[in-house]
C-alpha cells in the first residue's frame, strides 16, 4: 500500500469511528468526501437529478440515524454508504412502480360507481390528502405514508427508518389525527 492510500485509509477510519461515535463534524466530513459517490450512483439508478438529490439527502439522514449499524471492522464508510444508497434508489423504483400500478388500475377503471361521490369530489379529496401529508413534515409524512398507503406495519417502518417504535406509533397517531381535524375542515367548507 502506498503512502498516500494508508494516509487516506487512515482519515476513512477516523471519520468512521467519529461518526459512530456521534460526532456531527464527523457526518459533514463524511457529507463533503461521498456526496458526490452518492448522486452519482441515484443519477445512474433514477436518471433523475431531482430525485436524486432527495436520494443523497436520505441517504446522509439515514447515515446519521442508523450511525450504529457502521462496523468499521467490517468495511469502509464509503462502502456503507453505497449500502445505504441502493435500499434508498430501490425505495424510489418501489414508489415509481407503485405509482405506475395506481395510474394503470385508475386507467382500467373507467366505469363509474353510482354510489360514489363524482368524480371532482374524489379528485378533490385525494389532491387534499396528499397535500396534507406533505404537510406533515418529516418523518411523519414519510410513516404515515408507508403505514397506510404501504400498508407496512409499525415493526416493519421502525427497523426500516432505524426509530424507535414508539416514536413511529407517535408520529403515526398524530398525523392521522391532523388529517383528520384537516379532512373535516375541507368538509365543512361551503366554497
Amino acid at each position: 500500500m502506498r503512502a498516500d492510500e494508508q494516509v487516506e485509509a487512515v482519515v476513512v477510519d477516523d471519520i468512521a469511528e467519529r461518526l459512530c461515535a456521534g460526532s456531527r463534524e464527523a457526518l459533514e466530513e463524511a457529507y463533503a468526501r461521498w456526496a458526490s459517490l452518492v448522486h452519482t450512483l441515484a443519477v445512474r439508478s433514477l436518471g433523475n437529478h431531482h430525485d436524486a438529490e432527495d436520494v443523497t439527502q436520505q441517504v446522509f439522514v439515514s447515515a446519521w440515524n442508523s450511525r450504529h449499524t457502521l462496523r468499521p471492522d467490517k468495511g469502509t464508510v464509503p462502502g456503507w454508504l453505497v449500502g445505504i444508497t441502493r435500499h434508498k434508489v430501490a425505495d424510489v423504483h418501489a414508489k415509481r412502480a407503485r405509482l405506475a400500478r395506481d395510474a394503470q388500475a385508475v386507467a382500467e377503471n373507467t366505469l363509474p360507481d353510482e354510489s360514489a361521490p363524482p368524480p371532482d369530489d374524489l379528485l378533490a379529496t385525494r389532491l387534499v390528502l396528499h397535500d396534507e401529508l406533505d404537510r406533515l413534515g418529516e418523518p411523519r409524512g414519510t410513516i404515515v405514508r408507508m403505514a397506510f398507503l404501504e400498508d407496512r406495519t409499525h415493526d416493519e417502518i421502525a427497523e426500516r427508518l432505524a426509530m424507535p417504535l414508539g416514536t413511529v406509533k407517535s408520529h403515526v397517531r398524530r398525523g392521522l389525527l391532523h388529517l383528520r381535524t384537516r379532512l373535516e375542515e375541507v368538509d365543512r367548507d361551503p366554497s
